[in-house]
Protein backbone atom coordinates (compact mmCIF):
# COMPACT_ATOMS: atom_id res chain seq x y z
CA UNK A 1 0.00 0.00 0.00
CA UNK A 2 2.75 2.61 0.82
CA UNK A 3 4.94 1.80 -2.56
CA UNK A 4 0.81 2.69 -4.59
CA UNK A 5 1.10 5.52 -2.24
CA UNK A 6 4.49 6.76 -3.14
CA UNK A 7 3.71 5.62 -6.93
CA UNK A 8 1.20 8.25 -6.82
CA UNK A 9 2.15 10.65 -5.54
CA UNK A 10 5.54 11.03 -7.91
CA UNK A 11 2.97 11.16 -10.68
CA UNK A 12 0.95 13.84 -9.21
CA UNK A 13 4.44 15.74 -8.44
CA UNK A 14 5.23 15.48 -12.63
CA UNK A 15 1.75 16.46 -13.35
CA UNK A 16 2.05 19.34 -11.58
CA UNK A 17 5.76 20.55 -13.15
CA UNK A 18 4.41 19.62 -16.19
CA UNK A 19 0.69 22.24 -15.84
CA UNK A 20 3.47 24.67 -14.58
CA UNK A 21 5.90 24.33 -17.74
CA UNK A 22 2.93 24.68 -20.19
CA UNK A 23 1.42 27.27 -18.14
CA UNK A 24 4.28 29.24 -18.84
CA UNK A 25 4.88 28.44 -22.59
CA UNK A 26 1.29 29.18 -23.00
CA UNK A 27 1.11 32.68 -21.11
CA UNK A 28 4.83 33.32 -23.69
CA UNK A 29 3.02 32.58 -26.65
CA UNK A 30 0.50 34.67 -26.34
CA UNK A 31 2.31 37.35 -24.76
CA UNK A 32 4.14 36.91 -28.16
CA UNK A 33 0.52 37.21 -29.99
CA UNK A 34 -0.29 40.19 -27.86
CA UNK A 35 2.90 41.71 -28.61
CA UNK A 36 2.61 41.31 -32.35
CA UNK A 37 -1.00 42.53 -32.44
CA UNK A 38 0.36 46.00 -30.68
CA UNK A 39 3.27 46.17 -33.01
CA UNK A 40 1.10 46.03 -36.50
CA UNK A 41 -1.08 48.15 -34.60
CA UNK A 42 1.34 50.75 -34.40
CA UNK A 43 2.64 50.29 -38.40
CA UNK A 44 -1.00 50.75 -39.29
CA UNK A 45 -0.91 54.37 -37.78
CA UNK A 46 3.13 55.14 -38.83
CA UNK A 47 2.03 54.41 -42.63
CA UNK A 48 -1.22 56.04 -41.88
CA UNK A 49 0.18 59.53 -40.21
CA UNK A 50 2.91 59.46 -43.03
CA UNK A 51 0.99 59.08 -45.53
CA UNK A 52 -2.44 61.49 -44.22
CA UNK A 53 -0.53 63.71 -42.57
CA UNK A 54 2.61 64.03 -44.12
CA UNK A 55 4.53 63.36 -40.49
CA UNK A 56 8.28 62.61 -40.75
CA UNK A 57 8.67 58.76 -40.33
CA UNK A 58 9.56 59.82 -36.57
CA UNK A 59 7.02 62.43 -35.58
CA UNK A 60 4.79 59.48 -37.30
CA UNK A 61 5.85 56.84 -35.00
CA UNK A 62 5.38 59.29 -31.88
CA UNK A 63 1.54 60.20 -32.99
CA UNK A 64 0.79 56.69 -33.32
CA UNK A 65 2.31 55.55 -30.38
CA UNK A 66 0.67 58.15 -28.12
CA UNK A 67 -2.73 57.67 -29.67
CA UNK A 68 -2.62 53.61 -29.72
CA UNK A 69 -0.88 54.01 -26.25
CA UNK A 70 -4.32 56.54 -25.23
CA UNK A 71 -2.07 59.30 -24.07
CA UNK A 72 -3.64 61.96 -26.86
CA UNK A 73 -2.40 63.49 -29.88
CA UNK A 74 1.19 65.41 -30.33
CA UNK A 75 0.87 67.19 -33.39
CA UNK A 76 -1.69 69.75 -35.10
CA UNK A 77 -3.59 68.09 -37.89
CA UNK A 78 -4.08 70.49 -41.20
CA UNK A 79 -5.92 68.50 -43.85
CA UNK A 80 -9.39 66.69 -43.67
CA UNK A 81 -7.90 63.44 -44.57
CA UNK A 82 -5.26 63.49 -41.82
CA UNK A 83 -8.10 64.25 -39.35
CA UNK A 84 -10.30 61.58 -40.49
CA UNK A 85 -7.57 58.63 -40.39
CA UNK A 86 -6.89 60.09 -36.76
CA UNK A 87 -10.06 59.31 -35.49
CA UNK A 88 -10.90 55.79 -36.77
CA UNK A 89 -7.19 55.16 -35.62
CA UNK A 90 -8.05 56.17 -32.42
CA UNK A 91 -11.33 54.16 -32.38
CA UNK A 92 -8.85 50.95 -33.67
CA UNK A 93 -6.35 51.37 -31.11
CA UNK A 94 -8.82 51.18 -28.61
CA UNK A 95 -9.45 47.82 -29.61
CA UNK A 96 -6.11 46.49 -30.58
CA UNK A 97 -5.80 47.49 -26.52
CA UNK A 98 -8.77 45.19 -25.79
CA UNK A 99 -7.76 42.60 -27.91
CA UNK A 100 -3.83 42.69 -26.04
CA UNK A 101 -5.26 42.39 -23.19
CA UNK A 102 -7.86 39.56 -23.62
CA UNK A 103 -5.19 37.29 -25.05
CA UNK A 104 -2.30 38.10 -22.66
CA UNK A 105 -5.12 37.54 -19.41
CA UNK A 106 -6.91 34.46 -21.21
CA UNK A 107 -4.64 32.33 -20.22
CA UNK A 108 -4.13 33.50 -16.64
CA UNK A 109 -8.58 33.46 -16.06
CA UNK A 110 -8.39 30.01 -17.88
CA UNK A 111 -5.82 28.82 -14.76
CA UNK A 112 -7.33 30.37 -12.80
CA UNK A 113 -10.83 28.47 -13.51
CA UNK A 114 -9.39 25.43 -13.66
CA UNK A 115 -8.19 26.47 -9.92
CA UNK A 116 -11.25 27.28 -8.88
CA UNK A 117 -13.63 24.71 -10.61
CA UNK A 118 -15.20 22.24 -7.74
CA UNK A 119 -14.14 18.83 -7.99
CA UNK A 120 -16.12 15.93 -8.89
CA UNK A 121 -17.42 13.83 -5.20
CA UNK A 122 -15.19 10.59 -5.72
CA UNK A 123 -17.01 7.21 -3.95
CA UNK A 124 -14.60 4.81 -2.95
Amino acid sequence: MKEKEDIERLFNEKDHQDQETHFVRDFLSYLSLSALCIVLGLLIGVLGYHWTARLTWLDATVEASMILSGMGPVNPLMTNGAKLFASLYALFSGLVFVLAMGVVLSPLIYSLMKQLRPKKCQKD
